[in-house]
């Protein structure tokens, strides 16, 4: 089981390229997503999951956000890993 908080986020698919987080949800507002900084796969059991390590646009606090492809949630693992 993953540890976090369910998220909205916003995510640009372009063909041929990964997702692109946009932007996410924080206490009620968007925040834009200035960059991803890492992008790495793993697996919990038998669930697929692909994690994307993202700074913010106006602060530049890192989050982690987890893409659980089985059933299309985002999560957001940790707060302020910076």
């Amino acid at each position: 089981m993953i540890k976090g908080q369910p998220i909205r986020i916003g995510v640009v698919y372009q063909p041929g390229k990964r997702a692109r987080p946009v932007w996410i949800e924080l206490n009620r507002q968007q925040v834009k997503v200035k960059e991803t900084t890492y992008y790495w796969k793993d697996r919990v059991g038998d669930t697929p999951l692909i994690h994307y390590a993202v700074t913010t646009e106006e602060t530049g606090d890192l989050y982690e956000l987890i893409f659980n492809p089985l059933d299309e949630s985002w999560s957001i693992h940790s707060h302020k890993i910076k």
